[in-house]
């Protein structure tokens, strides 16, 4: 399940569909919201990187860079946690950086 939401997830951001990347994402997270587990963190790290998107695409600078810097704070989980996933993870984080840079 986690392995085709992170891809439709990155497809999302590919077609800078950054709201609906969101939602993906929280389809797994937000049942699983409450756990104290690296992996459950990281995700919620991804879904900030997506919302920083939209709030940059529709002008909202100073917001889209607080909610960035959230991702920051749960992105160092991606080396703490112990998934099947650890190589999707990794490739997105890289991915959603790279995004950053580009467009900020």
């Amino acid at each position: 399940m986690i392995a085709k939401k992170t891809e439709e997830f990155t497809q999302c951001l590919q077609e800078g569909r950054y709201y609906d990347a969101h939602e993906v994402l929280e389809e797994v997270w937000y049942p699983r919201r409450f756990e104290e587990n690296a992996e459950v963190k990281l995700l919620k790290g991804f879904i900030n990187a997506a919302v920083s998107f939209e709030l940059h695409k529709k002008g909202r600078i100073p917001q889209s860079k607080k909610v960035w810097a959230n991702y920051l704070k749960y992105r160092p989980q991606l080396f703490q946690t112990n998934s099947p996933h650890q190589n999707n993870y990794y490739q997105l984080s890289r991915y959603l950086e790279g995004l950053y840079k580009k467009n900020h």
